[in-house]
């Protein structure tokens, strides 16, 4: 890897921050999954535990790009857990399987900056009974979701050494963005150590935290629990080939410009507030997907898409006023297709009022069918329509 990738949701180089500190993660801490639970890391009660799961013939690969080696026996990887939790910085936390309570596995707040509002997440060691089910992605869902949420922080890393290929594609799948690779790092066991590093911003996070619960959402797996939609795809932040970007929190201001200007004829047509407007822009950015299409330095339009596991709803499209008629919609909706494609999805469902009939013909004319209508509390009519690709 040689590029770096510019996050888009980046505040500019100068910009007027918060500098309120950040929290530290406290000793009482509980974060609480439907697969795991994490608490700080108790040696006597979790200690057997880990060593049994990470120990013994087999496991001495979940041990090779971490720092300590496998322990000699158990005593050994007692004393390093009671070291690790007197320690507030790194800060460890026991994974536990939440039907059996049983530790399976922990990983670690460390290179704690509150003044920066930086934390770094690390020393991650999952046994195999956590590798074969949703928990590890939900532990690191609670972790990112604690520190920016509750905690904080603006900056939330990931580092790892360049060798490590199921970490740097762990990174990816989480959505962290790849920073660039420090070369000659350190010396690890006798082995120079380049270090890629990686880190998820807090105008990320709502995109973020929405791909991770919509992966795990019980609704994403199939009876045998094999997923319906991967993590990697939701977090892609390019549809291939189109020059599309996701929008975030600094995109808000002229997305609702542009937006609101875009469903003014909608508007006059129906009388009232079209569905989409009801909704506050930056909802729109926190909820959906939102797709920005940028041309000549200005917002031309945007599509909002919601992926569902057997669907993904295109749930508003908006053109520049100006730019109406240079083929923009249709070149937005064909993003939509694309993206329902990564994603794994053959059916795309939209909706717009009854008395649009201009829409209604329009969609239609790129093989849309009128599925069902609904009628609204306020006595609007929508007509849904889908499309199998």
């Amino acid at each position: 890897m040689s590029a770096v990738i510019e996050p888009a949701t980046r505040l500019p180089i100068g910009a007027e921050v918060d500098a309120t500190p950040a929290k530290r993660p406290e000793p009482g801490l509980v974060l609480e999954g439907r697969h795991v639970r994490l608490v700080p890391i108790d040696p006597a009660a979790h200690g057997s535990a880990l060593y049994a799961g990470s120990h013994g013939p087999g496991r001495e690969a979940l041990w090779q790009y971490l720092f300590p080696a496998p322990f000699p026996d158990e005593g050994a990887f007692r004393a390093y857990l009671e070291k690790a939790a007197a320690s507030a910085d790194p800060f460890m936390l026991a994974i536990l399987d939440r039907d059996s309570g049983e530790a399976v596995g922990h990983a670690t707040y460390m290179r704690i900056e509150p003044a920066h509002r930086a934390i770094e997440v690390g020393n991650i060691l999952y046994t195999p009974r956590l590798q074969r089910g949703p928990g590890g992605t939900e532990a690191m869902y609670l972790m990112a979701r604690h520190a920016f949420e509750d905690l904080g922080y603006r900056r939330y890393e990931w580092k790892c050494n360049d060798l490590n290929g199921p970490s740097r594609r762990a990174a990816h799948r989480y959505g962290f963005t790849y920073e660039g690779t420090f070369r000659q790092h350190m010396i690890v066991k006798g082995r120079n150590r380049d270090t890629a590093w990686y880190a998820m911003l807090d105008g990320d996070w709502p995109s973020r935290r929405r791909a991770f619960e919509l992966w795990l959402d019980p609704a994403n797996f199939d009876g045998e629990g094999r997923q319906r939609l991967a993590l990697s795809a939701l977090n892609a932040s390019t549809i291939p080939g189109l020059p599309l970007r996701r929008g975030g929190p600094a995109d808000e201001a002229p997305f609702a410009a542009m937006h609101r200007a875009a469903y003014a004829w909608n508007r006059e047509m129906l009388g009232m507030e079209p569905v989409p407007l009801q909704t506050a822009p930056g909802e729109i950015l926190r909820r959906y997907e939102t797709w920005l299409l940028d041309e000549a330095g200005t917002l031309a339009g945007a599509a909002a898409l919601s992926p569902c596991p057997d669907h993904l709803e295109v749930w508003s499209l908006s053109v520049d006023p100006a730019r109406q008629n240079a083929g923009i919609g249709r070149r937005l909706l064909e993003a939509a297709e694309a993206r329902a494609k990564a994603l794994g999805l053959s059916t795309l469902r939209l909706f717009t009022g009854k008395p649009l009939t201009k829409n209604i013909d329009w969609y239609r004319r790129r093989g849309y069918a009128e599925e069902r209508e609904e009628e609204l509390p306020d006595g609007r009519r929508l007509v849904h329509m889908v499309k199998t690709i």
